[in-house]
């Protein structure tokens, strides 16, 4: 007894004293973080320049949670009265405000689309999609505006700072890139396991780890209470600018980052007292967005990171206006007016059992997708093979699922924005994903990426082998989400099994949501080619001059195809247009060229 009397004594002054030592203990870590700061930005402020955005956020909200505990009553206090002028002069200022909005977003189009009038398509794509969703409405009369045009309007500002402005392009690509970064790590774990030539040659030992990896990384953030924090966040954000509940809200914030069956376990406790259009609101979020575990693979696979970051992002706003315009609110929720959510934090005990609890858990998705692909794409063979012989029955050769999608989709796919030659193969990918899955169409949306980036012929014979980067974009957007028939079972199983009494009240609402779902990716598809930025080849002289001609890549491609249509040949005579013709070397590069394209000017 006498020798644990020390350790006794320190264990009741800790417990006494345990507030004052959290402070230390935050204190001393916050000086050393502030010391290791300003080393960095003094050493090298360009390198640490991400440091600083992201110490600024932090900081930001810290001191926003401190300011609003200790003074946010005093403030709201003070700005009654100034609430209260603008409460009795606001239905006149909003009627104003959105005339404002209106015009201004009438010249900005007006003098955006002017310049490419193909943008154009994708807006009327964009207006009728939303008639569309209104036509199959529930309540029409009962629709809540004030969520529909914030939800748009949130989402078509992301829109604009991602794919327009110099720093929204330039922080999601950072931020795409640091992820590529980041799940490469998952080689060190997957090679040691499986060795190099499997991760390198076999699909499933080269992708699917990254899920493993992922998952992992998920839990362990989970435990610190990070992705809580930073679903809380954004959900407040839609909360407060949309009307919306804040059940619905934070599952479909939740889905940002987590799956259909993940995000609707951040509100368990309240699925039970849902109306019916909140569990509409959480459904549609779950099939409008992809989890990031997944995403991780599709990544892998080559398609572009910050377009899935930006898809996802944008989806969960769009996902709850179109939720509220499909199935808007006629029963009174018992969460309207609350504040705020509680949002339980793991059971782990210590951050190791999280990141094997997350590892662990990822193996029933790993042997999920690899289980589903292994079917669907059998069932897909089968299917083709059996539409192949139906078709030579009368004489139609080469009848499949893709050729029929292609045909039934190409209008939809033209909507959105995709050239008229390119509609079938996007229309292909929108059937893939919505009758098999997603991560189906990802990979062959992936093949005709690869095609282009390794500058193959557009055409082969009568097969297309690649689509522009305008209709990739497109299609990147609109292939994301868990919108496909499979998802039904899943979201179904998922919900009734943490509310059981309700499974027929899930099973009435499923079919729309799903709809709806299917419908929010292809806004934002349509949103990403009336925003979409041409890239600009540069000159393709200094370009000729530097290249070496033994392999292709896109950029010669569109510099060959450049010189061929400058090219003119007359009476055996070659010679060229415009730039070219002040080029000595021009005849010189159109060998080359002739060496891997053809083209009639080859002949000569």
């Amino acid at each position: 007894r006498k020798a644990l009397q020390p350790a006794t004594k320190a264990k009741h002054f800790c417990k006494a004293h345990a507030k004052v030592l959290r402070r230390v203990v935050l204190g001393l870590l916050g000086v050393a973080y502030l010391c290791y700061f300003i080393a960095a930005c003094y050493l090298n402020f360009q390198r640490a320049l991400a440091l600083v955005v992201m110490t600024a956020v932090v900081a930001f909200f810290i001191c926003w949670d401190i300011f609003q505990k200790h003074c946010g009553a005093k403030v709201l206090l003070l700005l009654r009265p100034v609430g209260k002028c603008f409460q009795k002069s606001w239905p006149w200022l909003k009627w104003l405000l959105w005339v404002a909005l209106l015009a201004g977003l009438t010249v900005w189009l007006a003098l955006d689309t002017g310049r490419n009038p193909e943008q154009l398509i994708s807006l009327g794509g964009f207006c009728f999609l939303v008639l569309f969703l209104f036509a199959f409405s529930k309540h029409h009369g009962a629709v809540s505006w004030r969520a529909v045009f914030w939800g748009l309007g949130l989402e078509f500002l992301l829109g604009l700072f991602v794919l327009r402005t110099t720093p929204g392009t330039q922080a999601f690509q950072w931020l795409g890139d640091q992820i590529q970064y980041f799940l490469g790590y998952t080689t060190a774990g997957s090679s040691f396991v499986f060795g190099n030539t499997l991760i390198e040659e076999v699909f499933a030992f080269q992708t699917l780890p990254i899920i493993v990896f992922f998952s992992c990384v998920m839990s362990i953030l989970y435990y610190l209470g990070v992705m809580q924090w930073l679903i809380l966040k954004i959900s407040w954000l839609l909360q407060v600018s949309m009307g919306t509940t804040p059940t619905e809200t934070l599952s479909v914030a939740g889905n940002i980052f987590v799956g259909q069956t993940e995000a609707p376990l951040l509100i368990r406790p309240y699925l039970a007292d849902m109306t019916l259009s909140e569990i509409h609101a959480v459904m549609t979020g779950g099939f409008s967005t992809i989890a990031g575990s997944v995403m991780g693979a599709y990544i892998s696979f080559g398609i572009d990171a910050a377009s899935l970051i930006a898809a996802s992002v944008m989806a969960a706003p769009c996902a709850l206006a179109m939720a509220k315009l499909v199935y808007p609110e006629v029963e009174e929720s018992k969460f309207k007016g609350k504040a705020s959510i509680r949002l339980s934090s793991g059971e782990e005990q210590n951050i190791l059992e999280a990141a094997s609890n997350g590892a662990a858990a990822s193996v029933g998705l790993v042997a999920n997708i690899a289980a589903n692909l292994i079917a669907f794409l059998a069932v897909l063979e089968f299917i083709n093979a059996a539409l192949r012989w139906f078709g030579e029955m009368v004489d139609i050769e080469g009848l499949t699922f893709q050729v029929i999608c292609s045909y039934v989709l190409m209008p939809v796919a033209f909507l959105m924005g995709a050239d008229w030659a390119d509609s079938p193969l996007v229309a292909e990918l929108l059937g893939i994903k919505i009758f098999l899955n997603e991560f189906v169409a990802y990979q062959q949306l992936a093949t005709y990426k690869k095609n282009r980036l390794m500058g193959l012929e557009e055409w082969d014979g009568n097969r297309k082998q690649w689509i522009s980067e305008r209709a990739e974009s497109i299609t990147t957007f609109a292939l994301c989400g868990f919108a496909n028939l499979s998802s039904i079972g899943i979201t179904l199983g998922g919900l009734a099994s943490m509310v059981p009494q309700r499974k027929s009240d899930f099973a009435s609402v499923v079919l729309r949501a799903l709809l709806t779902g299917i419908c929010v990716s292809m806004l934002n598809a349509c949103l990403a080619g009336l925003l979409y930025v041409p890239t600009k080849v540069g000159d393709c002289a200094v370009f000729f001059s530097t290249a070496n001609f033994s392999s292709t890549s896109y950029t010669m491609y569109t510099c060959c195809k450049q010189l061929f249509a400058s090219s003119v040949l007359q009476n055996g005579t070659l010679s060229f247009t415009g730039s070219w013709a002040e080029q000595a070397e021009s005849v010189l590069w159109l060998t080359e060229c002739c060496g891997h394209y053809n083209h009639t000017s080859c002949a000569g």
